[in-house]
């Protein structure tokens, strides 16, 4: 491989390009400092990234550096989120499997993907498979590939694999991938996390995001037998269940005995166990997050999030009312999926309140909120008060089973809420035996 500098790597990036950087916890950061010593002699360089775990800003998300660097986010994080907030950077929104497709097509275009890998194999492969997820399509569609070319990468099997005769610009690392420890689940997530593991069957096969309500529902299916995993993030919550033998993906039908993801998120025992690991298989998210795909797997289940459930079951996961949080990510591809699924379950699981006391079971949706997840397409909804499935249920139905759910002391006004929206047909139910 060519290696170089940092900086003299980054110097393959001009003016007007359109650069991408991995993410996950794999964010080439050696790198995106490099190009933010530029700032001064570059101009309108179109940042993409997706979802990001990082331990601060990026470097480029400067207000000085405005000029030089247009963040254009496919999945906003912590390193950007003020940054977009601020008006200097913004979100292309997407369905996170149409986003590999805009790459591709370049719809969305890449000049330079810059990644980190593993060294090469035998054979002169290097595996970037810790964040497959739109890395693929990146490296794909880009003209120019910089990686840095880090011994602490796991080295997974899948389709995410470059040759190094394929690197532009190779950069010598050592950095580990960010160590995620998750604290033990509070009380609230416990009783979520028993709400849903308590609708999973023997046999089901897993979507699951990354939490405490995450590792708090695993928890709860310590005693399932055979499941299996097809899912963006693979964590140490699944990691476990995949030890203990609970995931055995004995009973799927898309590569059936092997777990499926397209990026991996969590402990350092976690990346040892999936190295060279031929039980796990990770894909770009134009794989793993297809509808099409995800509905081969029979009961497959999809546990997502929310930011604010309205009474009729509308789901905004992406902002707090105009300001953007996140993105749609996977969200609707799993719980389309997942609902397409012979015996198929889609969950929204979240608490009954936010941290500062406001319900998140709501009148109505935040001004300018985003629905990410539509009233059609929701079946179950979980906090720790219970679990209510709104599938076969009119509006006023609805209503009636959320407020049920929510916050002792935050029912009452959803009610007198509910009654002025629905009308007779909302009194109508408070009349039945």
């Amino acid at each position: 491989m060519n290696y170089m500098s940092a900086d003299e790597a980054m110097s393959l990036v001009k003016s007007g390009n359109s650069v991408f950087f991995q993410g996950s916890t794999s964010v080439p950061v050696i790198l995106q400092e490099a190009l933010a010593r530029r700032h001064a002699e570059l101009r309108d360089v179109k940042i993409l990234s997706g979802f990001n775990v990082t331990k601060g800003v990026a470097p480029f998300c400067k207000p000085e550096y405005k000029d030089s660097f247009v963040v254009n986010s496919l999945f906003l994080c912590e390193d950007q989120r003020e940054y977009v907030a601020e008006g200097y950077g913004s979100l292309i929104p997407g369905f996170l499997s149409d986003i590999s497709k805009l790459i591709r097509h370049r719809e969305i275009p890449v000049d330079v993907a810059c990644i980190n890998c593993s060294p090469p194999d035998e054979n002169g492969y290097c595996s970037y498979n810790i964040a497959a997820d739109l890395t693929q399509p990146a490296v794909e569609a880009a003209r120019i590939v910089i990686a840095q070319v880090n011994k602490n990468i796991p080295y997974l099997y899948g389709t995410a694999m470059i040759h190094e005769k394929a690197i532009t610009a190779a950069v010598a690392c050592d950095d580990p991938p960010i160590d995620l420890q998750f604290g033990e689940p509070t009380e609230i997530e416990i009783a979520i996390g028993t709400h849903i593991a308590a609708e999973i069957p023997d046999g089901a096969t897993l979507q699951i995001g990354v939490g405490g309500i995450p590792n708090a529902t695993l928890n709860g299916l310590r005693d399932h037998r055979h499941l299996g995993l097809h899912t963006e993030a693979m964590t140490d919550g699944v990691f476990r269940l995949m030890q203990s033998g609970v995931i055995d993906n004995s009973r799927k039908k898309y590569e059936p005995g092997r777990s499926v993801a397209s990026l991996a998120l969590g402990s350092r025992e976690m990346y040892k166990f999936i190295d060279r690991n031929r039980d796990c298989v990770f894909f770009d998210v134009g794989v793993t997050n297809d509808p099409a795909i995800i509905r081969q797997n029979p009961n497959a289940v999809a546990i997502n999030s929310a930011i604010e459930v309205d009474l009729t079951g509308q789901i905004c996961a992406d902002s707090i009312g105009e300001k953007i949080f996140s993105s749609v990510g996977g969200q609707h591809d799993f719980m389309y999926g997942a609902s397409l699924s012979e015996g198929g379950k889609t969950f929204i699981a979240m608490p009954s309140r936010t941290l500062g006391g406001h319900s998140k079971i709501v009148a109505r949706l935040a001004p300018g909120a985003g629905v990410v997840t539509t009233r059609f397409q929701t079946q179950y909804v979980v906090t720790e008060y219970g679990c209510v499935y709104l599938r076969n249920k009119n509006l006023a139905e609805r209503a009636k089973a959320l407020i049920s759910i929510a916050h002792p002391d935050d029912r009452e006004a959803l009610d007198r809420a509910a009654a002025e929206r629905f009308g007779y047909i909302y009194h109508r139910l408070s009349m039945r035996p």
